[in-house]
């Protein structure tokens, strides 16, 4: 069979990422065959290989990706800890609000990744976490943050931030801004500051 018009590693490639992404996102991996994938796509199952060498390599690729550039978006700045807890608290919503479904499989599908490539992806997220935890430390070193466990908190706070995507939708209730400020509030009041 003649290649579907357009299937170039330059088009066809990040199509297949995306349709892995999506299906992943509202199926989950185990549901989801390179079958489908290749459908979702318009080609056949056969020529992903050209893409991808298996299903477990796209989903590696997929965490990878998203955990490598939140890590570049990320601010690692000295200075005052309150701020930089302000700011970190704002990023992360923000940026995980524009992306439900690279969050949702960067979370919920670690338990399909295979070890190698689970430690891979658990280096970049403790990376991320360590940025979280140094601002908690100099916080706490400074007198500004009330917080006997940096390493437990930082994990609270992350998985209260990352919690956003479960029920935030634009045009609800409150708007992204009005969420971040009543997240920001609640973080304050936990790291006891001011």
């Amino acid at each position: 069979m003649a290649r579907t018009t357009g299937s170039h590693a330059g088009i066809t490639g990040p199509r297949v990422r995306q349709a892995a992404l999506r299906l992943f996102a509202q199926r989950g991996y185990a549901a989801v065959s390179m079958r489908a994938i290749a459908a979702e796509v318009g080609v056949q199952a056969g020529a992903l290989y050209n893409y991808t060498p298996d299903k477990q390599s796209l989903l590696f690729d997929l965490m990878r990706a998203h955990m490598e550039d939140l890590l570049t978006q990320t601010s690692d700045a000295q200075g005052d800890p309150l701020v930089r807890l302000k700011d970190f608290v704002s990023f992360h919503i923000r940026y995980h609000a524009d992306r439900p479904d690279e969050v949702f499989i960067a979370y919920m599908e670690l338990r399909n990744l295979e070890p190698e490539n689970f430690t891979r992806i658990e280096a970049l997220r403790r990376t991320y976490e360590d940025q979280l935890e140094r601002i908690l430390c100099d916080g706490a070193a400074a007198g500004v943050f009330r917080v006997s466990d940096p390493k437990i908190v930082t994990l609270a706070i992350i998985a209260m931030l990352t919690g956003v995507n479960t029920w935030f939708r634009e045009g609800g209730r409150l708007s992204l801004d009005e969420v971040v400020a009543q997240y920001w509030d609640m973080v304050r009041k936990a790291v006891g500051a001011a």
